[in-house]
């Protein structure tokens, strides 16, 4: 029987390997960064030896792993295994990753959009574990935002693969240009990236001298260093991740009234600094979500829970290990 398969989260800074167990044990990960500027043909070289090195270590016994699940950020033609667009991926337009890897590995691997394997991770072992329901929305504030829908228990993929780009959501339809095109994306106010890009017009425009004097001469600086700013009282910190909240909370109202689900997950990198924005995001939803008011009414049995997510960095690891576990299921 099967003890364990392998589950990779290939992301626009780093990639991570994890041989994962069928109880959902982490048994070894292996981190790299993602070395985009020497081409995809080196990084899936990388990925794929790390791949090897963790099937030969916890893989003596021959049917000893269940499959390997790949997590990666983009959108996914799901029936070709093809990379039809990501933003932190450049060069990887229209580019078939799965046959790619199969070709290398000689195996079959099973391909996913990195923040579904994540919502299927926490549903898995994290903040949906134990729910009962099997139905759960993820959103992951990361350097973009991704978005996962698990219903029925089931990724849930829609037409061609496509389904739960939730950082395109519009939430000011006349806000800051997104790289998709459109205007005012969740994406272009509650990133990493988003973070970033507002500190840095609040320094430009001279009201954050707390966060222009930390920078100095420097123009670099990270949403972990506005948090820090946040945690010491500075108002302008405030103020962005106020927007971070807002915007937040607008979409959710949106996902709220549309989906009708028992579970909202904040993940990502940005989820770190829950208490900066939650506030912001909860005046939101409360305000903006007439569904969302009428299943807090004192009834737990229905009430629409938004949360952390649970295993941070390590939902994609288990979701996509996860993934492919059940793929191994169905075809043994």
């Amino acid at each position: 029987m099967a003890r364990f398969a392998i589950g990779v989260d290939l992301g626009g800074t780093n990639l991570r390997v994890a041989a994962v167990d069928t109880a959902g044990t982490l048994l070894e990960t292996i981190t790299t960064n993602t070395a985009v500027a020497r081409g995809r043909d080196s990084v899936i070289d990388e990925m794929c030896d790390a791949i090897e090195e963790l099937r030969a270590r916890h893989g003596k016994k021959q049917d000893a792993i269940a499959g390997i699940g790949i997590g990666v950020p983009g959108i996914i033609d799901m029936e070709r295994g093809m990379l039809r667009e990501s933003p932190n991926l450049p060069g990887w337009h229209d580019f078939p990753v799965r046959e790619a890897i199969e070709q290398r590995l000689r195996t079959h691997v099973v391909l996913e959009n990195d923040a579904n394997a994540a919502a299927f991770g926490e549903m898995w072992m994290g903040a949906g574990q134990g729910s009962g329901s099997g139905d759960l929305c993820m959103v992951t504030l990361g350097t973009g935002v991704g978005g996962g829908l698990v219903l029925n228990g089931k990724v849930h993929h829609g037409m061609t693969g496509m389904a739960g780009e939730l950082g395109h959501t519009t939430v000011y339809p006349d806000g800051h240009q997104c790289k998709c095109g459109n205007r005012g994306c969740l994406e272009e106010y509650a990133s990493a990236t988003a973070v970033k890009r507002m500190a840095l017009e609040a320094v430009g425009e001279g009201r954050a001298p707390e966060l222009g004097r930390a920078m100095g001469a420097n123009t670099e600086i990270t949403a972990q260093q506005v948090y820090q700013h946040w945690l010491r009282g500075d108002a302008a910190a405030k103020g962005i991740f106020d927007q971070v909240g807002t915007a937040l909370g607008i979409a959710l109202a949106a996902w709220i009234n549309a989906l009708n689900l028992p579970m909202y997950v904040v993940g990502g990198g940005v989820a770190g600094a829950w208490e900066a924005f939650a506030p912001a995001m909860m005046r939101e939803i409360a305000a903006r979500s007439f569904v969302f008011k009428a299943t807090n009414d004192g009834d737990a049995r229905r009430r629409t829970i938004i949360t952390r997510a649970v295993l941070g960095g390590e939902a994609g690891l288990r979701g996509s290990a996860r993934l492919a576990m059940l793929q191994g299921e169905t075809t043994s």
